[in-house]
C-alpha cells in the first residue's frame, strides 16, 4: 500500500502536469500510477492540499493548485515516465557538510523519501519542504561521492 504523502505528492504531479477537469478523471490516473483509494479520499486529498477549479486556455475548468504563479503548468509537456525519471532535480549546493537540492514545486518530499531509503553512506539524513531539500552529509565524505551516490536515483544531477 502506498503512503498518503505518496499518494499527495502524485496528486500535485498529476495536476500540474496534466489537465485534469474531474475527480473520476484524476482517480482514473492515480489508478495508473497504482493508488487505489475511494472518491471520499480523494476529495479529502485535494481538500487538505486546496486544490481549486480554474479556466484553462482552452476554456474548460481544471483542477490548479495553490498559489498559481508556484504551480505553473508545464508548457514543455513531457511524459510522466519522463518526469519520474528526473524527479524533479533543478540543482545542488553545497556548504560544508550540507547539501540543498532545489526541485520543481511539490517533488522534495518525493525525492527525500528517495534518498532516505536507498541509506547512501554518505549521507545521514533528509529534511524536505516544497521545493528544497537540505541533506546532512556524514564527516569525510566528499561532493563527488554525494554526486555519484544520488545518481543513482537522479539521472541528470552534474
Amino acid at each position: 500500500m502506498k503512503s498518503k504523502n505518496n499518494r499527495l505528492d502524485a496528486i500535485k504531479i498529476i495536476i500540474s502536469s496534466k489537465e485534469i477537469g474531474s475527480q473520476d478523471e484524476l482517480l482514473q490516473e492515480l489508478m495508473k500510477e497504482g493508488f487505489q483509494l475511494t472518491q471520499a479520499t480523494l476529495s479529502r486529498d485535494l481538500k487538505q492540499l486546496k486544490v481549486a477549479k480554474a479556466a484553462s486556455m482552452n476554456g474548460n475548468y481544471v483542477y490548479v493548485l495553490p498559489n498559481n504563479t508556484m504551480y505553473k503548468r508545464m508548457t514543455d509537456q513531457q511524459s510522466a515516465t519522463e518526469m519520474m525519471r528526473f524527479n524533479g532535480f533543478v540543482s545542488i549546493d553545497f556548504s560544508g557538510n550540507i547539501a540543498v537540492i532545489k526541485t520543481r514545486p511539490g517533488y522534495a518530499s518525493s525525492l527525500a523519501y528517495d534518498i532516505d531509503t536507498h541509506n547512501f553512506d554518505e549521507i545521514l539524513g533528509t529534511i524536505a519542504g516544497d521545493d528544497t531539500i537540505m541533506l546532512v552529509i556524514r564527516e569525510g565524505a566528499s561532493r563527488a561521492g554525494v554526486k555519484i551516490a544520488l545518481s543513482n536515483i537522479i539521472s541528470n544531477i552534474q
